[in-house]
């Protein structure tokens, strides 16, 4: 009987030791340190790229010298920018998303919120290269129409051909 009662205790504790670790937010934070730990050693890595931050959300912008593009235009979340773009995972470079000669248009209000972030560094004719840890682009959830695991550090070089207000 002793051992019974043993045995549900350690099965109680067990069981309230993972809902601790299922927490949304302690999950949030883990991956969040994992997401900026990738960024910080690529940019260390490769300091000739001048990466810059996006305020506080930890994605990184790098725009070469001249490639600014130009114009005034305000971007809200109901701008319309037309694109083309390459998208691939920082860790190992796979590419997983490729315009070549369509150039798709989005409602910067829906696109991942590292687009939504970034793009706006830019003007009309302008590169980007963004990098975007997972929560300001997918988060845990794997996009397998793409192969893109869950969780993913995405690597993103932009061209913004058109912007309508």
């Amino acid at each position: 009987m002793n051992r019974l009662l043993v045995l549900l205790l350690v099965l109680m504790a067990g069981l309230g030791a993972c809902k601790k670790s299922a927490d949304p937010m302690v999950q949030y934070k883990i991956q969040a340190a994992i997401d900026d730990k990738i960024i910080s050693d690529y940019l260390a890595k490769h300091p000739e790229d001048s990466a810059k931050r996006v305020d506080t959300s930890g994605v990184f912008y790098i725009i070469k010298k001249g490639e600014e593009g130009s114009g005034n235009d305000l971007f809200t979340s109901s701008t319309t920018v037309t694109v083309g773009f390459t998208g691939q995972r920082l860790a190992d470079g796979v590419v997983f998303a490729q315009t070549t000669n369509f150039h798709p248009s989005y409602t910067l209000g829906s696109v991942i919120r590292g687009w939504q972030l970034g793009i706006p560094q830019i003007k009309k004719g302008g590169k980007i290269r963004l990098l975007i840890p997972s929560r300001y682009a997918y988060g845990p959830y794997p996009q397998d129409s793409v192969h893109l695991p869950a969780n993913s550090v995405l690597d993103f070089r932009i061209q913004l051909y058109n912007i309508t207000n």
